[in-house]
């Protein structure tokens, strides 16, 4: 029989006075004049509590609730002028978020949700003013993708890829927006500079616009030119390594796991150790390194 799963929260939203809710930090000025800060206000003042705080009663039978989350939404509603907010009452004074487990919007990720609020009939002024940001910038956000291929947005889609590095793509045709996009994704690099260096080791032909002169700061067209063939040349080689890091991580894991058990038997300890001390120890060491298991720990 499967447990009973226990929720964290009740399951309805209440409606909560301010003077009955009792923060638990303060918001300080530092905080109040950061843009996050600001794009909330304006999210709020424009649309509304969306999120609800998380509360929790002070003590049994009090009317009074603990703030667990939503210090900044509520410092806001009090601004605002606002009586009540819409709450969620935790079942434990637990005070953990989850805004750590937030995944940040990709700049794809943002251009599309612009486009279905535009196509549901958000004017751009009213999304500009929620997000408390110029008309200008939704505009950009908006035409994001434009002379952009498909293939490529697709590779990109859930990458952190960021709005310059998109834009540096419209300077190259089709075929090599696929290339740049491919490398990009097998370094798990997506910023601007490096998509920069991409576009500028582009070969002229493939450049959306071939007869106007590439400008890479003070470098000749010599030095561009050598500049395109080394970084071909790094190109292939970068794909040929990925396309065999698997297989060799696989191998190295399954030799890994052999050694240990060369390692558990006593006479071969035995043995390395009074005839190969050294390489006894360094199959010690490969032994014990959890590089394989927990890759955040390689040094690259």
């Amino acid at each position: 029989m499967t447990p009973h799963v226990r929720l964290a929260c009740e399951t309805a939203v209440v409606m909560i006075p301010l003077e009955r809710i009792l923060p638990t930090r303060v918001v300080d000025s530092t905080t109040k004049k950061r843009s996050k800060y600001k794009c909330i206000e304006a999210s709020i003042r424009e649309l509304g509590l969306i999120e609800p705080l998380v509360v929790h009663p002070e003590r049994k039978g009090s009317t009074n609730y603990m703030l667990l989350d939503g210090h900044i939404r509520f410092e806001i509603l009090k601004t605002l002028g606002s009586n009540g907010a819409k709450c969620l009452i935790a079942t434990d004074d637990e005070g953990f978020t989850y805004n750590h487990k937030v995944n940040r919007l990709s700049a794809i990720q943002e251009h599309f949700m612009i486009m279905q609020a535009i196509k549901n009939g958000v004017s751009e002024t009213r999304i500009a003013r929620t997000l408390n940001v110029d008309l200008a910038n939704i505009r950009q956000k908006r035409d994001l993708l434009e002379g952009i291929c498909p293939e490529a947005v697709e590779l990109l889609r859930d990458k952190l890829a960021t709005a310059g590095a998109l834009r540096e793509l419209r300077k190259v045709r089709p075929m090599r927006q696929i290339e740049m996009a491919e490398l990009m994704c097998a370094s798990h690099t997506f910023s601007t500079s490096y998509a920069k260096c991409l576009a500028a080791a582009t070969h002229q032909d493939q450049m959306l616009e071939p007869d106007r002169p590439k400008e890479v700061g003070s470098l000749s067209a010599e030095d561009i030119e050598r500049m395109e063939h080394e970084m071909e040349s790094i190109g292939k080689e970068f794909r040929i390594i990925e396309e065999c890091h698997g297989r060799n991580t696989l191998n190295l894991v399954v030799v890994v796991g052999y050694m240990k058990r060369l390692l558990d038997n006593a006479r071969v300890v035995r043995f390395l150790s009074q005839n190969h001390h050294e390489l006894l120890m360094e199959f010690q060491r490969i032994a014990e390194s959890r590089m394989l298991l927990d890759p955040a720990n390689d040094a690259t």
